[in-house]
């Protein structure tokens, strides 16, 4: 049987993050609404990624909700490191990036929601971004990327 906190599946998002001429992208799962008025959300960002070290410089991130037929995208965008790898530049040579909010974004993710961290809190092996919700586009219709897909897809255990 799963472990309590693995029962319940959890769609799976990409975060945007930029900086000058630093952009990255990075899988996240760790999201949650939390709050209604006014309207935030949290991110929970693995510490020692190029994300997290972005996200610092720069307050402003877009999430991606990811489409169930972008699961191909999880090697690249989780298990390759950005201070190694230009997540972005591969993902255009394949015209999979556009431009939203001055930000890179997946054409085909789902919908896209402009966040403002407003604080960060060290929750062990992550760091929990506060973030104010600054606006959201509903990109396409189509069912979420989840845990759950990715197990079946032996792309993650458990």
């Amino acid at each position: 049987m799963k472990r309590p906190w693995n029962r319940v599946d959890l769609p799976v998002y990409s975060i945007s993050s930029t900086f000058q001429t630093e952009e990255n992208m990075h899988i996240c799962t760790y999201v949650s609404s939390i709050s209604m008025t006014p309207k935030r959300m949290m991110v929970a960002i693995y510490k020692g990624t190029k994300t997290l070290e972005i996200t610092t410089k720069n307050s402003t991130m877009i999430l991606q909700l990811l489409s169930e037929k972008q699961y191909n995208l999880i090697n690249l965008l989780g298990q390759h490191s950005g201070f190694t790898t230009n997540k972005v530049e591969r993902l255009k040579k394949r015209n999979l990036i556009k431009s939203w909010k001055k930000f890179s974004v997946l054409k085909d993710a789902l919908s896209y929601i402009e966040l403002n961290t407003i604080d960060r809190i060290d929750a062990g092996d992550h760091i929990l971004h506060i973030c104010d919700v600054l606006s959201f586009c509903n990109n396409l219709p189509g069912e979420p990327l989840t845990l759950d897909l990715l197990r079946k897809k032996k792309l993650i255990r458990g």
